[in-house]
Formats: C-alpha cells, sequence, structure tokens
C-alpha cells in the first residue's frame, strides 16, 4: 500500500467518527439559536471561549509532546505515558487552587451587558471548572489511544459523550418544556425544579458528558504508574510548553474575537453582536471538522514516517491534496450558504452571513499552518511555534481592539483570517529554512488565489445565487480533477 493510501486510511478512521460526533453535536446549533435570541446565545459562546483558552493552558501542549517522545523513545513508553499524565494533573492542581477561591472576581470580569447576574455567572464559572478539569484528565488517554492505533474505542468514547450531551440538551431545552406546556405526566413535579429558558443546562450536560467520558477511560488511567522519570520531564516541559503557546494562538483566534466584542461593544448592543456572530461563524464549522479530523489522522503518522528517506516528498504530496481539499470545500460551503445559513436556525442571525466567507478562508490558512508547522515539531525547535502563535496572537487581540469599536464583528471575521495567513506566511518561510519540504507553492496559491475568486464571484457579484454558485463548485471540481488525473491515478493504482 502507498504510504499516502495508508495516510488518507487513518485520517479516513479519525475523520468518520470525527464527523458523526460533529453532525451529533451540530444539531445543537439550531437547536440554541431556535430556544435562544442572540443576547442569551451570547453568554454560551462567551463562556465557551474562555474555556476554550484554558483548556489549551491546562493540557499544557502535552498531547503533541506524547507523540513526540513516543517516537523518540519507543522502548520507554509507558515512563513517556506516566510523565505526560502527571504533567497535566499537576497543571489542573495549580489551576484549581488559582480559581475556585476566586469565582467571584472571576464572573465580575468576564461577565458582559445587564442581561445575567453576577451569582449566575458564579455558578456558570463552578460548572466550567469541573468541565475544564475533567477534560484535561482525558487527553492523555485519549492520545494514548490513538498512539496505540485504536480509533475504534477512541471514536465510541467520544461517540457517547456527544449523544450524552445532545440527549440532556434536547431533555432541558426541549422535552421538559414541552411536558410542562402541555400538562404531560411529570408536569408538576419538573415545574418544581426546573426553570424555562435557563441557559445553565448547556453547561450541566458537558459536565455530565465529561465525567461519564473520564469513567470509560478508567481503564487506560488504571494502567498509571506512581513513577516519575525526571531527566526526561525536563525535557518534554522544554518541548511542550512552547507547543502550549502555540496552540493558544489558534485557540485565541477562534475564540477572543467574541471575548473582546462583548467588552469592547456598548452594554446595549454587545450581547446581540456577540451572538449574532457565534451563530453565524458555526456555518464554517464544516472546515473546521475537516480541519479537525486531519490533525487526528496526521499528528501520529508525520512523526511516524520522520525517519523514511521520502518523508518530504510524501508531505508535500498531502499539502497538495489538502490544499485542493479545502479548497473545494471552501467554495462549496459559500455556493449553498443560501441552504446552510437554515443551520443557524434563527431569522435574527442571518445578518451576519457576510462574516462566512472572510471565516472560512481563515480555516484554509489554517489547515495549511497546520500542515506546514510539522517542520519545528520533528526538528525539535517547537520555539518557532511559539513565536508564529506569539505574533498570531498581538495580531489578533491589537486590530480587534482597534477596529471592532468601528466595524463590529466584520472586523474580528477578518481580523481571524489576516492571523492565521500570517501564521500561514511565516511558517512556510521559517520552515523552508531550518527544515526545508519541497511543497508545490506555485500550484498550491494557483488553486487558493482561484477559490478566491469563485467565492467572490458566488458571494458579491452573483449575490449568493445557489444555481450558479454551484456551477462554479462544479467547474472547479471538474478543472482540479483534469489537473490532478495522472498524480491520482499513480496513487491508487499501487498497492
Amino acid at each position: 500500500m502507498s504510504t499516502a493510501k495508508k495516510f488518507a486510511g487513518q485520517t479516513a478512521i479519525y475523520g468518520v467518527t470525527t464527523i458523526v460526533q460533529r453532525l451529533l453535536g451540530a444539531l445543537l446549533t439550531p437547536l440554541y439559536t431556535k430556544a435562544y435570541n442572540p443576547n442569551v446565545y451570547s453568554i454560551f459562546s462567551t463562556m465557551f471561549s474562555y474555556a476554550s483558552v484554558l483548556q489549551a493552558v491546562l493540557s499544557f501542549g502535552m498531547e503533541t509532546t506524547f507523540f513526540r517522545y513516543l517516537n523518540k523513545f519507543p522502548d520507554n513508553k509507558r515512563q513517556v505515558y506516566n510523565n505526560s499524565f502527571w504533567a497535566v494533573f499537576m497543571v489542573t492542581v495549580v489551576f484549581l487552587i488559582l480559581t475556585v477561591p476566586f469565582t467571584h472576581t472571576i464572573a465580575g470580569l468576564i461577565k458582559i451587558g445587564k442581561g445575567t447576574s453576577q451569582q449566575e455567572f458564579e455558578l456558570y464559572i463552578r460548572y466550567f471548572l469541573g468541565i475544564l478539569v475533567i477534560d484535561a484528565w482525558c487527553a492523555i488517554p485519549f492520545a494514548k489511544l490513538r498512539a496505540d492505533s485504536r480509533p475504534i474505542k477512541y471514536g465510541s468514547i467520544k461517540l457517547i459523550n456527544i449523544i450524552v450531551t445532545v440527549s440532556l440538551n434536547l431533555v432541558f431545552i426541549w422535552i421538559i418544556p414541552y411536558i410542562i406546556k402541555h400538562q404531560m405526566p411529570g408536569a408538576d413535579w419538573c415545574k418544581q425544579w426546573f426553570t424555562m429558558g435557563w441557559v445553565g443546562y448547556i453547561f450541566v450536560s458537558n459536565l455530565v458528558a465529561s465525567f461519564i467520558t473520564l469513567l470509560l477511560l478508567l481503564p487506560e488511567l488504571l494502567k498509571l504508574q506512581l513513577s516519575f522519570d525526571g531527566v526526561m520531564f525536563k525535557n518534554m516541559l522544554t518541548y511542550s510548553w512552547p507547543v502550549m503557546i502555540a496552540g493558544l494562538s489558534y485557540i485565541v483566534n477562534e475564540n477572543f474575537d467574541k471575548i473582546l466584542l462583548g467588552k469592547l461593544l456598548p452594554d446595549s448592543i454587545s450581547e446581540r453582536e456577540v451572538g449574532i456572530y457565534s451563530g453565524c461563524a458555526r456555518i464554517s464549522v464544516f472546515l473546521s471538522l475537516f480541519n479537525q479530523a486531519f490533525r487526528m489522522g496526521a499528528e501520529p503518522f508525520f512523526f511516524s514516517h520522520a525517519k523514511n528517506k521520502n518523508a518530504g516528498q510524501t508531505y508535500s504530496r498531502i499539502m497538495d491534496y489538502f490544499v485542493i481539499t479545502m479548497c473545494l470545500m471552501f467554495v462549496g460551503v459559500v455556493a449553498n450558504i443560501q441552504i446552510l445559513k437554515h443551520y443557524v436556525n434563527n431569522h435574527d442571525y442571518w445578518v451576519g452571513l457576510p462574516v462566512v466567507p472572510p471565516l472560512l478562508l481563515g480555516y484554509v490558512s489554517l489547515g495549511i499552518y497546520t500542515n506546514l508547522s510539522i517542520w519545528y515539531k520533528l526538528s525539535d525547535q517547537t520555539k518557532y511555534g511559539l513565536y508564529i502563535s506569539g505574533i498570531g496572537a498581538i495580531v489578533t487581540i491589537v486590530l480587534n481592539v482597534i477596529f471592532i469599536p468601528k466595524y463590529s464583528y466584520m472586523a474580528s471575521a477578518w481580523i481571524s483570517l489576516i492571523a492565521y495567513a500570517s501564521m500561514m506566511i511565516m511558517s512556510y518561510i521559517w520552515g523552508q529554512k531550518h527544515y526545508p519540504i519541497p511543497y508545490n507553492l506555485k500550484k498550491n496559491v494557483i488553486y487558493i488565489v482561484s477559490s478566491i475568486i469563485l467565492v467572490y464571484l458566488s458571494f458579491s457579484t452573483f449575490k449568493r445565487n445557489i444555481f450558479v454558485g454551484n456551477i462554479l463548485l462544479f467547474l472547479f471540481a471538474g478543472a482540479a480533477f483534469f489537473a490532478e488525473r495522472k498524480q491520482l491515478k499513480a496513487i491508487f493504482s499501487k498497492r
């Protein structure tokens, strides 16, 4: 079997499980946007924005470090696992010490608008502390399942997590209100404790799902030993903390714009603007999903393949088809945006649809950066990930602070693209200098530029006409297939 086919097969396994999980999770966006107006939805998006930033800190880059050190110490995998988990565990203990006593102060800092009380935000924070810590404890056992090539178990546990989350959300947001409204059996009991329209039920659902996930990972957790290799641990920390900072750049670009929108806009409009932006941004989940599936398969594959003499050519070929796939999805989502907008199941949100094209192009840039970033991970030069991510985060924060007051969420959408594109360009330039990989730059740029032109024509010139958009998509796909036909034939003819 060719290396490219092997990689595609591994990515497909994680891709299918990721797609199933995300499709089930995708049911929640129309549920939330139907049940809650933009003002209330902004509470949900704000809390998860903060949680995403903290989640990256708590994992401390140990997932990537875990894979790298398995590659470096193939005869000492158990110690790599022990070191990785206990490092995350210690970080979470410090985190709890620094946050639990100060929930009142933290709530005052993150609260936006005037629609939610201080006491409610304090309660939400306590829920999220539990979610964050439990999810951090699950991170390394999940990574171990990936490293052990056990995608079925990995996917099954992830699937159970999302099924529990979706089910509880349906119970709290739809089923119980329906029972109460129609005075069905149990209605009187539900009225005693149920609060109609309370957004906190979303957080309760996630907390329960996280706890069940931890229980399902107990077999992996019980394999841990109370042993610690100090020398290896020190080296792992040196490798991991720049990876953690690099991961933060993605989180900052994904979530900090929503936080800044809530803080920089007037109280009278901040909740609504954050809600509209967060809702419409969910349409870009289709490219985000592919990026996530790719990363799940790519990271272990890239590390395991690093010692092969043709590794550079393999990475280049993977980049070619990744770019083509992302560009096709970019054009396809915009071509069908008049259908996909119903995913945000509330007309009040649709005024924000112009944020979708720049956000999608940002995900194209992010995906390419994910591909490119392998050079500093393989060469143990993770400091460059720190430099790149630091610059990306600064671009995000500074430009949002400057432009949000005047342009609101449209500024955030374009700044997200600028940040990801700058990270992509920096990684390519430094990577070719320190760890050259023979990427087909000219060809990839042609595909990206062509997709941008077609998206502009579809969204702006032809005013989102679904028929014209799909004709452009069909022509683009046909041209790509014709241009790549010889390479595709060569790949799939190998055994």
